[in-house]
């Protein structure tokens, strides 16, 4: 650890946290010009600081959002982190390191996958931000979890599936699943934003850098423009991607849609299915007023995963889509007794 070097708020917490700055070759020259160097937040709780070995939690954000989020100190607000920083205070328990990645592009997020419009973000965390944590803090051997919400939720289940062996447990928190829920509506709305300017994103991008603003069919459209750059990639497109309808009669593409649906948690967990019976905990969660229809998804994802005789968690509770960070001091507690075989 770095004796302080990179601590912040150091009066906010019981234990500390550090944010360091990471050189990412995996992000290096991507095709947004996005930054290779990013900081990296990471909870230490006392034990951790005493040096006793942990197990650790990678915690994503969703879209727009970034590790850093989770870090909120103010005096009238708790963030995930601190919460979870007097949890441990109160109850004695060791607890986990929490790293936090920086997976933000300009287009508002990652989604934590491989994308030659975007970056190699999931190898950015799972192999390079992995390693780095496990070479820099005293991390227990094997013991490692990714959980996250909406975005991060998905980025959970995506990393959980496509690096077998790499997370012992994964946790989704109104994950995206089903993407006709989530996706549907906002393509109709995405289709509306782009209408003057002939169906075009590229000037439509240009006049968003201006100012991002999501109201009105802003987010649709950076919603949906974002999600096509992570699962629809094409390096011959004038953008580095496909848009998964016509930008004219808002029909959908229905061969692009299917590179989108190759990564919808519902279509994927039956070509993955042998990676996620290898978790110790595959735990997932929706509010029962989600705005996006994802306590649907969540129950169709669900029966798929009986079919396939997946071993799972399957968690409802009376709130929305948004302000999930208290879901947290529920969910990683799960994870750390599943990291430590309880």
């Amino acid at each position: 650890m770095s004796g302080g070097q990179y601590r912040r708020d150091p009066s906010a917490f019981h234990g500390a946290v550090e944010t360091r700055p990471f050189e990412s070759a995996a992000l290096r020259d991507n095709a947004l010009g996005d930054p290779h160097v990013r900081e990296v937040p990471v909870y230490l709780p006392p034990a951790a600081l005493d040096g006793e070995r942990l197990p650790v939690i990678f915690c994503l954000a969703g879209f727009t959002g970034r590790g850093q989020s989770m870090l909120e100190t103010h005096p009238w607000k708790t963030g995930a982190v601190l919460a979870y920083d007097r949890a441990l205070k109160s109850s004695g328990a060791p607890g986990c390191i929490l790293v936090m990645p920086d997976a933000f592009t300009r287009l508002g997020g990652s989604q934590y996958v491989n994308s030659s419009a975007t970056g190699r973000y999931a190898d950015h965390v799972a192999e390079e931000l992995v390693s780095f944590v496990d070479g820099s803090y005293p991390t227990l051997d094997g013991a490692r979890g990714v959980c996250g919400k909406s975005s991060g939720g998905f980025g959970a289940l995506h990393l959980a599936m496509r690096y077998p062996g790499v997370f012992r447990a994964a946790a989704s928190i109104s994950g995206d699943c089903d993407f006709e829920l989530p996706l549907g509506a906002e393509m109709v709305g995405a289709a509306r934003a782009l209408l003057p300017h002939g169906g075009d994103p590229a000037p439509w991008l240009e006049q968003f850098a201006e100012g991002h603003d999501l109201g009105g069919d802003g987010h649709a459209a950076i919603n949906v423009i974002a999600m096509s750059a992570c699962y629809a990639p094409n390096p011959e497109s004038p953008l580095g991607f496909d848009l998964p309808f016509d930008p004219e009669t808002c029909a959908r593409r229905e061969d692009v849609w299917e590179r989108f649906l190759a990564f919808d948690p519902v279509v994927a967990a039956r070509a993955y299915a042998d990676a996620l019976k290898g978790l110790d905990l595959l735990y997932l969660e929706a509010g029962l007023k989600d705005e996006f229809g994802l306590q649907f998804g969540l129950r169709r994802l669900v029966r798929v995963l009986a079919e396939l005789g997946v071993p799972h968690e399957h968690v409802e509770h009376e709130g929305g889509h948004f302000g999930l960070d208290r879901r947290y001091a529920e969910v990683l507690p799960r994870i750390e007794r599943a990291l430590r075989g309880q």
